[in-house]
């Protein structure tokens, strides 16, 4: 017979194996590799994944290079990760094919990749939780051409020419201005990294070279902050000035008339959504190739417009 000091210990025993790490369900772990942080727009993905991993139950942590040129860098945190063995991983790419070998091997490990923002050139990736960049810098583009007139020259400054953002921006805008406006030149496409000193100095360039230009498009944030220094510091007047994302100084330039509108991804729902997607993927589910978190144009007059204003951020 067990004396009542001996059941108490064994009932807390079974107490304590109970409560530890081995005997419960292992947390499910979800590192999102970002294309950096020094942008708003990354902290407004990142709020939305971690909303995900509070209404989800599981562990996410986030992470990025110090800027959107460091690719190497990047590709050292995506190995990194993989080799604490999560659950599911979410990426970014910075460079749309360096990130591949590794990518084949979460993929042979059993590890579902969720691409985020930017895509991959392959397969691999369960989804992409993206915004349609093609239809968004062509919207750009109608807006552009509206504003001018129809016709004159206009210049793109473009974060990069390696990740599926960059490419789908750019491409988007020049292929909608040469389907549809045969009376508006692109005389420059010009790459600052996103990068705001570098995208004001490419700018600066553009502005001076061509003095009869009427617009610039700016296809992220940095670039579109970079054009709108470039404006100021050269004191030119009446360009007409495009951007990509939100932020508070795109808002405020905006609102002095120093950039005419903005395309605004919904960056929020793009974490979240990655996240999302990341747990499905771990249960088997199946998922759309592409999940569209949607975009839209606003400029002084919709900014305060509550569809609009839930998808800007500070």
């Amino acid at each position: 017979m067990l004396s009542r000091r001996t059941l108490i210990g064994a009932i807390s025993a079974l107490g304590l194996l109970a409560a530890s790490p081995a005997a419960q369900a292992e947390e499910m772990f979800i590192p999102l590799i970002s294309k950096g942080f020094q942008h708003q727009f990354w902290q407004a993905v990142k709020a939305g994944a971690d909303q995900a991993a509070e209404e989800f139950g599981v562990k996410v942590t986030f992470e990025g290079p110090d800027n959107e040129t460091m690719v190497d860098k990047q590709i050292d945190m995506l190995a990194a990760a993989l080799a604490n063995k999560p659950s599911a991983i979410g990426f970014a790419a910075l460079d749309s094919q360096a990130a591949i070998p590794l990518l084949k091997q979460a993929q042979e490990a059993g590890i579902p990749v969720v691409a985020f923002d930017s895509g991959v050139d392959s397969d691999i990736p369960v989804t992409t939780a993206t915004t349609d960049n093609l239809a968004a810098a062509g919207l750009a583009a109608d807006k552009m051409a509206e504003m001018i007139g129809g016709s004159g020259k206009v210049a793109v400054v473009a974060h990069d020419q390696t990740s599926r953002t960059g490419i789908d921006r750019r491409d988007g805008f020049l292929n909608q201005m040469k389907e549809k406006y045969p009376n508006i030149e692109v005389v420059s496409v010009q790459y600052g990294d996103g990068d705001q000193l570098k995208s004001t100095e490419v700018a600066k360039a553009i502005i001076t070279a061509n003095p009869d230009l009427k617009g610039i498009f700016g296809t992220n944030e940095g670039s579109a902050i970079g054009v709108v220094n470039a404006v100021r510091e050269t004191g030119t007047e009446g360009l007409v000035v495009i951007g990509y994302d939100s932020g508070t100084a795109q808002k405020e330039a905006i609102m002095d008339g120093t950039m005419a509108g903005a395309i605004t991804q919904n960056p929020v729902g793009i974490g979240y959504e990655t996240v999302k997607a990341a747990v499905a993927a771990t249960k088997g589910e199946d998922l759309p190739k592409v999940i569209d978190t949607g975009f839209y144009w606003y400029d002084k007059s919709n900014m305060d417009d509550p569809k609009i204003a839930a998808v800007l951020y500070d």
